[in-house]
């Protein structure tokens, strides 16, 4: 959905100064690239960054039984709060704040119905009373975080938290902080599209980066130039349900229970990977119609969105994505 093109980067240091390498990690191809002299000296800090992953991916995974949410999760209804680590703590903290901000749309306690939406897209078919009996086990209000102790509280039996929607991200923000550590100020990650970036690199404006619209398969729509920030995009182009007329996106709506029903892609800026990834997952739900309302208090994120109606495709674009662009790069272009 998002595409890192480096077609017109100019090399200042010589042609070997920008390194890549990448990973399969959370379910996809993780990439780091950094602009850097030293082949040894990157090798090492992608090494650390790499491991930094592995391990919040340890942490935050639906797949792993052994996970620590999964572990966490199992434990509902919880008798007491129960401690858990630095990493998780950060996350289900991000989540829940985002959760109040989106009225909603953003809920990491929809595990339930994610699971079941997994065996509905296998079977092709959906089942209604399986998802109004979930439905008790969802719920954000079930889910409390103690502060002081750093511990957390499930209220509610069955529940089971679904990190897909800001782990990634978290993790991509935490592999640019090693990176930074190592004094390689100028990256970029990218995990499955979600990319993340510090400084430009040398000669440059600005990491760019193309946004794709409804077909992943056409030209980006948009050009930018980024730095220091990040970008986020969520779709369901290529994961859906089609039952009875109507089809469904593997984007769960937390408030109903079934997939969204409008076709879109959206594509959000924000300062870190952590707050883009959830805001991208959030705005899907909310959708072009209650999005705006939203994002007035949200100054920090920007967005951009292109929905099929009609069979026609429309976009919107939050009022402050130009200042952001502006402010995160020094360029931009419409072409391509």
């Amino acid at each position: 959905m998002l595409a890192l093109s480096m077609s017109n980067y100019r090399l200042c240091a010589g042609e070997n100064s920008l390194l890549t390498v990448s990973q399969p990690h959370m379910g996809t191809i993780v990439r780091i690239v950094a602009d850097c002299d030293d082949a040894g000296h990157f090798r090492k800090a992608t090494d650390e960054a790499f491991a930094r992953i592995r391990e919040i991916e340890q942490i935050c995974s639906d797949y792993r039984s052994d996970s620590e949410v999964l572990q966490l999760s199992a434990k509902s209804p919880t008798e007491t709060p129960i401690l858990v680590s630095d990493d998780l703590w950060n996350v289900l903290a991000e989540a829940q704040k985002v959760n109040r901000a989106s009225n909603g749309a953003f809920d990491i306690t929809v595990g339930p119905l994610t699971k079941e939406w997994r065996r509905f897209r296998r079977r092709g078919q959906l089942d209604s009373e399986r998802i109004e009996a979930m439905q008790g086990s969802v719920g954000a209000q079930h889910l409390t975080l103690d502060e002081n102790a750093q511990a957390v509280s499930l209220a509610v039996s069955n529940m089971r938290i679904d990190l897909g929607g800001i782990a990634k991200g978290y993790a991509i923000d935490a592999a640019l902080e090693i990176l930074t550590s190592h004094d390689i100020p100028r990256a970029l990650v990218d995990a499955g599209g979600d990319v993340a970036v510090t400084g430009a690199p040398r000669g440059e404006a600005g990491w760019r980066v193309g946004l794709a619209g409804l077909d992943p398969k056409q030209p980006p729509i948009m050009i930018a130039y980024i730095s220091q920030c990040a970008v986020a995009t969520s779709g369901d182009a290529f994961q859906f349900l089609e039952h009875d007329g109507k089809r469904y996106s593997h984007i769960l709506d937390p408030r109903t229970g079934y997939g969204v029903e409008h076709r879109a892609t959206v594509t959000v800026f924000a300062k870190s990977a952590t707050e883009a990834d959830a805001w991208a997952s959030a705005i899907s739900v909310l959708g072009p119609q209650e999005t705006p309302n939203v994002l007035k208090q949200q100054p920090g994120i920007a967005a951009w969105i292109e929905v099929l109606v009609d069979e026609k495709p429309i976009s919107w674009a939050s009022t402050n994505l130009g200042s952001w662009l502006s402010e995160h790069s020094q360029k931009q272009s419409a072409d391509n």
